[in-house]
C-alpha cells in the first residue's frame, strides 16, 4: 500500500562503458538465456506496473491516467498471489545454475521481493494506515499536485477522475484503520493530532482545486483549450471537490475524532501490540536485509555513538571552543550565527545555500564515478499543507525520462529547526551524490531488467545516502569547521537511531527516554528530536537502515581497497555498488566480490 509512494532509484550508462563493464565485471553471457529471462521479467514488472496507476504516474507514463490505486486489502492480497505464481514460473522456465552472475542477481532479486513480501502478510494489520509521516491522506493531494502532469484536454479530464478515485481509495484506508482498530492496533495519541491538522488543511480541497484551476489555465494559455472548455472543467473541478473529496476527508475527519481518546498518549514502541516482538523482528529484516537481531543492532549503535563522539572533540578543540562537548552541543545548537531568520528571506537563503552547495559538489563527480545521472535536481519547500515543524528533509524522484527532476524538499516551517551547520551534508544526501544520483543512475539503466531499475531497499539507498555525506568530506566539502562539525552531527543522529529505534521497539523506552538519550548525546534542537523520535515510533526499523548501510558500504570499499591495493579505482567502487540499481545487502557484497575477482 504504501510503496507506491515513496522515492524509486537512479542513471545511465554509456554504450562503451556497458561494452567494458559487461565484459570486465561477468562472464560473457549465455545471450538466448539473458534475452529470454529478461523478457519475461519485463512481462511480469508490467504486469505488476498496471496494477498501480500511480506508480505508472510516477514513471512519467499516462497509462490508466484517471485513475489510483485499488487500496483495499483484497488488492494487496491479490498482488501477493500474483507475486507467488510469478516466482513460481521463474522457477520451473529458468534453470538458475545455466544462468550468468548478472542474470542470477536478477532471479536472486525477484525470488527476495517475493519471499519478504510474503512473510509481510502475517502482519498485515501491524502497520499503521494514517500517521503524520507516511499517510496518504497527505500524500495523495501532493501526488496529484507535483505528479499529475496537464498537457491536453484529456489529461484534465482524467485529473477530475483522479479526485474521485481519491475519495474512493480515503474511504478504504478508514476502513482499513477501523479494521485496525477493533483489534487494538492504533498509532500514538500524537500521530492522530497531527493527521488531523493535515486532514483539517485538506477537507475543503482549496490546495487541490488551486492545482486544478492553475492547470487549467495553462492549457487556456498554450491554446490547448477554449475559454468554454476551461470554464467548463472549473465547474467540473469544483464539483469533483466538493461531492468526492470534502465528503472522504470529513469521514475520515470524524473517524479521527471519534478514535484519538482510545489512543496512547505515552506509548513504547510496537511491542506493546500482540504480536508487536514478531512484527518488529520482521521490519528490522525489511529495512537492513539482515539477520541482525534488536540487541546487535543497538551494540552497533552505542559503540557509533562514542565513536562519533570522539572525531566531534577534535573539532571543538579545532575552533578553540573551551568547556565540554554538551557545552558545545548547546553552543551550535542556540547560537544565532548558526540559523537563518525566522522569515521569507531566510528561507529563501537556507534554499539558496544549498543549490550551491550541489552545485559546487556537482562539478566534481566525474573524478569520482563514472556513471553519471541524466536527471536534473531542484531544491524546493515543502507544500503548506503538509508542513512540519522540525521535520526531515527528504527526496522525491523524478522520471526515468528526465521529464520531471527529481526534488530535494525541505520543510521550513520553524528556521530555528532548521541550522545552518547540518544544511551542507543533508543536502549531498538528498541530492549528489546522495539520493539523487543513486536513485536516477538505476532508472536510467539499460543493462538490467525494468524491475530493478524501480527496486527499493532503505539499506541500501539510506546507505548510500549516509556514505555520500562522508564521501562530500573527500570531494572538498565542508571547509566550514563547524559544518564538517554538523556533517557529524549527522552522521551521530544516524547512529542515535540504531540505539533509539531499537529502545523504543524492543527494550521498553517511552518517547520521553528516546528524546532524552537523542538530547544528552547531539546538539540537535528539541524541536527536530521530538520529530524524530515520533517518526522512529510509527515506521518502526526503517531508521536503522541508515547507519547499518553506510558501516556495509564502508566495510566493502576498506576491503577492496585491501585486495586490490593499487588496483583500486574509486570510480570503479562506485559504478559497481550504482551501477545495477538497489540491493539488500548480500547481493550487494556478492556483486562488489565479483568486481574485487575482475580487477585483480
Amino acid at each position: 500500500m504504501k510503496k507506491i509512494i515513496t522515492t524509486s532509484i537512479a542513471t545511465t550508462f554509456s554504450i562503451a562503458f556497458l561494452l567494458f563493464f559487461s565484459c570486465k565485471e561477468e562472464p560473457k553471457p549465455e545471450v538466448d538465456q539473458t534475452a529470454e529471462l529478461n523478457k519475461w521479467f519485463d512481462e511480469k514488472y508490467e504486469e505488476q506496473l498496471q496494477m498501480s496507476p500511480l506508480g505508472l504516474t510516477a514513471q512519467g507514463r499516462k497509462d490508466q491516467y484517471d485513475k489510483i490505486d485499488d487500496l483495499s486489502k483484497a488488492a494487496e492480497e491479490k498482488e501477493l498471489a500474483w507475486y507467488e505464481e510469478s516466482t513460481k514460473e521463474l522457477k520451473e522456465k529458468f534453470d538458475y545454475d545455466k544462468l550468468n552472475n548478472a542474470d542470477q542477481t536478477s532471479y536472486d532479486l525477484w525470488v527476495y521481493q517475493h519471499e519478504i513480501m510474503k512473510e509481510g502478510a502475517a502482519f498485515e494489520n501491524m502497520d499503521y494506515v494514517f500517521d503524520q509521516m507516511r499517510g496518504l491522506h497527505a500524500r495523495l493531494p501532493s501526488y496529484l499536485i507535483n505528479f499529475h502532469k496537464v498537457d491536453s484536454l484529456s489529461d484534465m479530464n482524467a485529473y477530475i477522475s483522479r479526485i474521485k478515485e481519491t475519495a474512493r481509495g480515503i474511504d478504504q484506508l478508514v476502513v482499513r484503520a477501523k479494521e485496525q482498530a477493533a483489534v487494538g492496533i492504533l498509532p500514538p495519541k500524537f500521530a492522530f493530532e497531527t493527521v488531523i491538522t493535515q486532514t483539517n488543511a485538506l477537507k475543503n480541497g482549496m490546495p487541490v482545486l488551486n492545482d486544478m484551476n492553475g492547470k487549467i489555465d495553462a492549457l487556456v494559455t498554450s491554446e490547448k483549450i477554449t475559454a468554454e472548455e476551461a470554464s467548463s472543467l472549473k465547474e467540473q473541478s469544483e464539483k469533483a471537490i466538493n461531492d468526492y473529496f470534502k465528503p472522504a476527508y470529513e469521514n475520515l475527519l470524524s473517524w479521527l475524532e471519534d478514535e484519538i481518546d482510545n489512543a496512547e498518549a505515552t506509548p513504547t514502541g510496537v511491542s506493546r501490540h500482540a504480536n508487536g516482538k514478531d512484527f518488529y523482528n520482521y521490519r528490522l529484516k525489511v529495512f537492513t536485509t539482515t539477520g541482525l537481531t534488536a540487541d546487535e543492532i543497538h551494540e552497533i549503535g552505542l559503540k557509533e555513538v562514542a565513536r562519533i563522539k570522539g572525531e566531534m572533540m577534535a573539532i571543538k578543540e579545532k575552533v578553540g571552543f573551551e568547556g565540554d562537548l554538551n557545552e558545545f552541543f548547546k553552543f551550535v545548537n542556540t547560537d544565532k550565527q548558526f540559523f537563518f531568520p525566522n522569515t521569507d528571506e531566510g528561507r529563501l537563503g537556507y534554499l539558496d545555500e544549498s543549490t550551491k552547495y550541489l552545485d559546487d559538489l556537482t562539478k566534481k563527480l566525474p573524478d569520482y564515478f563514472g556513471i553519471l545521472p541524466k536527471a536534473k535536481l531542484q531544491v524546493k519547500r515543502v507544500e503548506a499543507f503538509r508542513e512540519q515543524d522540525g521535520a526531515p528533509q527528504h527526496y522525491s524522484a523524478g522520471t526515468p525520462d528526465g521529464s520531471r527532476e527529481g526534488t530535494y524538499y525541505v520543510h521550513l516551517s520553524d528556521m530555528n529547526a532548521m541550522p545552518k551547520t547540518t544544511m551542507e551534508g543533508v543536502a549531498y544526501h538528498e541530492g549528489n551524490p546522495g539520493h539523487h544520483m543513486q536513485i536516477s543512475i538505476a532508472q536510467e539503466l539499460e543493462s538490467v531488467p525494468k524491475f530493478r531499475t524501480q527496486a527499493g531497499f532503505s539499506v541500501y539507498s539510506e546507505g548510500w545516502g549516509l556514505y555520500s555525506e562522508a564521501l562530500a568530506k573527500e570531494m572538498g566539502g565542508y571547509q566550514n569547521p563547524y559544518y564538517d562539525f554538523g556533517r557529524l552531527v549527522n552522521e551521530i543522529w544516524r547512529a542515535i537511531r540504531l540505539v533509539v529505534d531499537t529502545g523504543l521497539h524492543a527494550k521498553g523506552w517511552t518517547e520521553a527516554d528516546g528524546i532524552k538519550y537523542f538530547t544528552d548525546n547531539s546538539s540537535i534542537s528539541q524541536g527536530a528530536i521530538k520529530a524524530e523520535v515520533q517518526r522512529y515510533m510509527v515506521m518502526p526499523g526503517q531508521a536503522t537502515s541508515y547507519k547499518i548501510g553506510m558501516l556495509k558500504i564502508q566495510e566493502l570499499r576498506k576491503m577492496a581497497e585491501t585486495e586490490l591495493g593499487d588496483k583500486f579505482d574509486i570510480k570503479g567502487f562506485h559504478d559497481t555498488v550504482l551501477g545495477a540499481g538497489a540491493l539488500p545487502l548480500e547481493l550487494l557484497e556478492r556483486r562488489v566480490k565479483t568486481w574485487i575477482s575482475t580487477q585483480k
